[in-house]
């Protein structure tokens, strides 16, 4: 009599007769492995594949989901632009972007070198379209690939350094990035259907050499801070600490630790977000309002006096015009020409009584100073202080020197603020160089933020978050 063959030391009888008792407990994941329950267990590896997931399934810890996650943001001296890097696509790419505060949604250049197995255009009329603000759909004949593909939804990501903007495909594909514990960066964490514009390679005109795309933050159903939050089951938060070498964007909740041990947190004024019921996008749906971020400057002081200004242009009108935001795509903060003449005379007139004598305007700034006069201290040059009165008299962002003049040269330093001209769509702009070393919280769920004074009076800077990892 013929015993049953054996496979690797057990008889194929007992191996069958194991694989009929597990099969009940093991019938939901034929979902996870169709291939080995259609085709069946050929070897004992294959057993012990199936009894090892089982098990460790069982009876492994559950992966608890991040508290924030976090990446880091260096400043491009050419174009004054700040970027951020996060991996996406399968195999995983480090992906360099311009960081826009305002955008609406992460896009990227599709047409060269886009490649990964991970990749899913976003059908029409599904789920993924709505969120996108898709309104139209799409066909490509010359795929499929990214960015060409038959009836995908289409949108018009923009870029937001040059106001122009261009057709896109409405994606998927992994994203993935660092958490953190408020302190170091954690274990790496992924969003697998991570929604995204595939944009043509022309639209990255005027950006930084090496970034593929822009990267949004503003308040859009797929911009980074409302993804990231769906993701990982956090509030709609993020913060931002930008410097000029190497400054650090967190998602989720604190503590926000720099070293040597200085929590943001603790010294945070807090002013409500207002939205602009007008898009301020190069391209958007009818009746979008703004993805950008806007404050209520009700009043300007130049070393604590108030300066005189048409206050109505510190409003939001009904056509959209008017008010501040927070745009880090300016390098400098721009001021409605009535305004800029109203500071900048104020400024002159008291930095003429520190005996600080003003030369010729270098490009882009229109008042400059001798530096030989101009003395430094912790908080940068000592010059008058500039504040934006907030929603009452108590509440005011006040920027020293580090944040308001541009040394030009050993010789001349400027006003690091610039002359928008008359009828700008939106009056006072707070552009990067102002918020360098200044923490910046944006709580989309609550419409606050959260603004430190510079991090300098702290003894830190935004460049001394510990990006080594405790993972």
């Amino acid at each position: 009599m013929l015993s049953a063959p054996r496979v690797g030391g057990l008889s194929q009888a007992l191996i069958n007769a194991s694989i009929n008792q597990l099969s009940l407990l093991l019938l939901p994941l034929t979902t996870y492995f169709p291939f080995i329950f259609q085709h069946g267990f050929s070897s004992i590896s294959s057993l012990h594949f199936i009894l090892t997931f089982f098990c460790c399934s069982w009876f492994s810890p559950t992966v608890v989901p991040p508290k924030a996650v976090v990446v880091p943001v260096s400043k491009d001296t050419s174009t004054l632009q700040y970027l951020t890097i996060f991996n996406q696509r399968t195999p995983f790419v480090p992906i360099r972007v311009v960081v826009d505060l305002g955008g609406r949604y992460l896009w990227v250049d599709c047409e060269r070198d886009y490649v990964s197995s991970t990749y899913h255009p976003a059908r029409c009329g599904s789920a993924q379209c709505s969120p996108a603000g898709a309104n139209e759909c799409g066909d490509c004949f010359d795929g499929p690939r990214p960015r060409c593909n038959n009836n995908t939804c289409v949108v018009e990501p923009g870029n937001t350094v040059t106001n122009t903007a261009g057709p896109g495909e409405v994606a998927q594909d992994v994203v993935s990035l660092q958490s953190t514990n408020g302190r170091n960066p954690g274990r790496v964490v992924t969003v697998p259907r991570f929604l995204f514009a595939c944009a043509p390679t022309s639209l990255l005109q005027g950006l930084a050499n090496g970034v593929v795309g822009m990267a949004g933050f503003g308040r859009h159903r797929i911009g980074l801070p409302s993804q990231f939050s769906a993701a990982f089951s956090f509030r709609r938060k993020f913060s931002i600490c930008l410097s000029s070498t190497n400054g650090v964007i967190f998602f989720g909740d604190g503590p926000y630790v720099f070293l040597p041990g200085v929590d943001a947190l603790e010294s945070l004024t807090f002013t409500p977000l207002f939205i602009n019921p007008i898009s301020t996008a190069p391209s958007f749906p009818l009746g979008e309002p703004s993805a950008e971020y806007f404050i209520g400057v009700k009043s300007i002081k130049v070393n604590e006096k108030p300066v005189s200004l048409n206050t109505t242009l510190l409003s939001i009108n009904s056509e959209g015009v008017g008010g501040t935001k927070i745009s880090i795509v300016n390098p400098y903060t721009t001021l409605e020409a009535s305004i800029f003449k109203a500071v900048t005379e104020a400024f002159i007139n008291k930095a003429a009584g520190r005996n600080i004598t003003r030369v010729a305007g270098v490009a882009p700034f229109e008042v400059c100073f001798s530096s030989r006069n101009i003395v430094g201290t912790r908080l940068g040059a000592a010059v008058p202080s500039i504040d934006l009165v907030l929603q009452n008299e108590n509440t005011f962002w006040r920027i020293f020197g580090a944040n308001s003049m541009v040394k030009f040269s050993w010789e001349v330093t400027c006003l690091g603020f610039v002359n928008g001209g008359s009828n700008p769509q939106t009056s006072i702009v707070i552009g990067g160089y102002q918020l360098e070393d200044t923490f910046l919280q944006f709580d989309l769920a609550t419409s606050r933020l959260g603004f430190s004074s510079t991090l300098l009076g702290r003894q830190t800077t935004c460049a001394n978050f510990n990006f080594t990892s405790n993972a």
